[in-house]
């Protein structure tokens, strides 16, 4: 695959969805454990919206790498060491988003064996990082303007 321009309107498209998704978060009763898991609608409230962020933060890293450097990548594991590789973000920011690809496989394929007190443990202490690698991102793009079509 050749490199090509990186959409900006996929960029900004993906970014207000990890936004969005994180506020959801926010909005969550996550003062305690028992709060969150009180009511099971909020423990499926969270795992959607954390989904959802993963998967747009992913498709993000994907979508820089297809079009900036070449790299047509599948797999969300590889799309973190791939990142990290090309330097778009720090070698740690890059196995912390490895590990969010592990959680997000996790959601969506072991749904089953997520319980809603690990849940609550992400979403409290660790979503943090979904901001930390999305700033990289950026950081990353607005260091290199000219990887960016601005068409729309």
């Amino acid at each position: 695959m050749v490199p090509g321009l990186i959409s900006q309107k996929i960029v900004v498209a993906k970014l207000d969805v990890i936004g969005e998704m994180l506020a959801r978060i926010e909005s969550l009763p996550l003062a305690s454990e028992n709060e969150f898991t009180r009511e099971p609608h909020m423990v499926a409230a969270g795992e959607s919206y954390l989904r959802r962020a993963l998967e747009a933060l992913l498709d993000l890293g994907r979508h820089v790498l297809a079009k900036g450097f070449g790299l047509p990548v599948a797999e969300y594991a590889a799309i973190a060491d791939q990142l990290g590789a090309k330097d778009v973000m720090p070698s740690d920011l890059a196995a912390t988003l490895k590990l969010m690809a592990g959680y997000r496989n996790r959601l969506v394929h072991e749904y089953d064996v997520v319980t809603p007190s690990e849940l609550y443990t992400i979403l409290t202490e660790r979503i943090s990082e979904v901001t930390a690698v999305s700033n990289a991102i950026r950081e990353w793009l607005v260091d290199h303007p000219e990887q960016m079509d601005r068409s729309l």
